[in-house]
């Protein structure tokens, strides 16, 4: 019988534990793929945030290091200038670079650093017991907005792709989502594309992915999928923001 169907070269064999639901891993088995399908798996350097995203050096068999909250993308600097022939990476959640790590990454992209972001976008803390996040959206329920978020008391939530597609500096931005299987595939060429400007020696790159966050959200898995297009995807638009051929 032909296989069809296997696990990537670039993920360990250890069994994943998020939650029932979530996708952190179905991000980490695309970006698994890609650096599969691109060879470049001896020569990939990944960094791990603070946050459930930290879990993906358990995951991923590339090197991996683990940077301060918020700081990966300093990490990545040094990385990508000292090694400039290495493909770095890194995977961060909201709650690091949206909040602790915004001056990191909006510098990092001004910059135009030559790595690549991952960011995952599930509107919430999700290891440190479902805290409001900069990208909570408005009314929605968490354990430090038990009444719903107040945007007149905690703003509005931070649309990271729009803010940094505004910078001057050439790069590559764009938002997709996990929540379909449309939508995973759209997200896996949208990875494909950032790693490939990096492979290139083109710009900094930054795909921002919508998840979701079952446990947290305190919504089933399938309802998850559904609270996530009918309230995020209206504030958080998907497609491509910036290009480097747009300068």
């Amino acid at each position: 019988m032909k296989t069809i169907f296997t696990r990537p070269d670039s993920m360990t064999e250890k069994v994943t534990h998020y939650c029932p639901g979530c996708t952190h891993g179905v991000a980490h088995r695309m970006v698994a793929e890609i650096i599969d399908e691109f060879g470049i798996k001896d020569r990939t350097l990944g960094f791990a945030p603070v946050g459930c995203s930290v879990l993906i050096y358990e995951y991923m068999d590339t090197d991996y290091q683990q940077a301060a909250h918020g700081r990966a993308p300093a990490c990545a600097t040094g990385a990508k200038r000292v090694r400039p022939e290495l493909i770095v990476y890194t995977y961060q959640g909201d709650g690091d670079l949206a909040s602790i790590g915004t001056a990191e990454i909006i510098h990092a992209a001004n910059r135009g650093e030559k790595f690549t972001v991952v960011f995952i976008n599930n509107a919430i803390y999700g290891m440190t017991g479902g805290q409001m996040a900069p990208t909570t959206m408005p009314g929605q329920r968490t354990t430090t907005s038990p009444m719903g978020r107040d945007v007149l008391s905690a703003g509005h939530p931070i649309r990271m792709s729009e803010m940094l597609s505004t910078l001057r500096t050439p790069a590559y931005v764009v938002r997709a989502s996990l929540h379909t299987p449309y939508n995973i595939i759209q997200s896996k060429k949208a990875l494909r594309q950032a790693f490939q400007y990096q492979m290139d020696n083109r710009c900094f790159s930054f795909v921002e992915l919508l998840s979701t966050c079952p446990t947290n959200w305190g919504i089933t898995p399938v309802g998850s999928n559904k609270w996530l297009e009918e309230n995020m995807l209206p504030y958080y638009p998907l497609g491509v923001f910036k290009t480097p051929d747009d300068e």
